[in-house]
């Protein structure tokens, strides 16, 4: 039986605190990986692209699948690692968007399964837009809904973190959980 890596995901919609909480855990020594969509949307308007332009297309969630499982791939098994948002979440924006979910995102896509310990859902705060967002409070909230979907249909575990500007609170879960994991595992 194949052992699941020590990770762990901040996931959630737009304007939910997961990238603030992702680094959180860098600050107190953890591996993180940044948001490949994060990553992606700031390449191409360097590039001279606008969001408009980017934001949606078949285009993008391939780079974004493609970058997620590059970093997946490169992610140390053995230690404890926190992902700022993971592949099922490209899952969801398909959905959203309308995309077939079999031609954008990679082959086997359904082995997305037990590829993490536990999914933080970071639930929604008061939307802040900034440069790489086109959504409203509304589209925030429908693509929160279709994420947290995505890793249920996946059958992850999910800690729901509350909406709270206090980012120490969500902080103190996500170390609880991470000491529980570890008793568990009798380490």
């Amino acid at each position: 039986m194949n052992q699941i890596p020590n990770w762990y995901v901040m996931a959630g919609g737009p304007s939910s605190g997961k990238t603030t909480l992702v680094g959180e855990m860098a600050k107190l020594g953890y591996a993180t990986y940044p948001e490949a969509v994060r990553i992606i949307i700031d390449r191409e308007m360097a590039r001279g692209r606008k969001l408009e332009e980017i934001q949606g297309t078949p285009e993008l969630q391939k780079k974004v699948f493609k970058l997620q499982l590059e970093n997946e791939e490169n992610a140390p098994k053995d230690k404890i690692v926190f992902f700022d948002r993971a592949l099922p979440e490209g899952i969801a924006y398909c959905r959203f968007y309308g995309m077939d979910v079999e031609e954008y995102a990679p082959p086997n896509w359904p082995k997305f399964k037990n590829r993490y310990r536990k999914i933080f859902f970071c639930q929604q705060l008061p939307f802040d837009k900034d440069q790489a967002r086109i959504e409203d409070a509304k589209t925030a909230n429908e693509l929160s809904r279709l994420i947290r979907a995505a890793y249920v249909d996946l059958d992850y575990e999910i800690i729901d973190l509350a909406p709270t500007p206090n980012v120490s609170d969500r902080v103190k879960i996500v170390l609880a959980e991470i000491a529980f994991d570890k008793n568990q595992a009798g380490g």
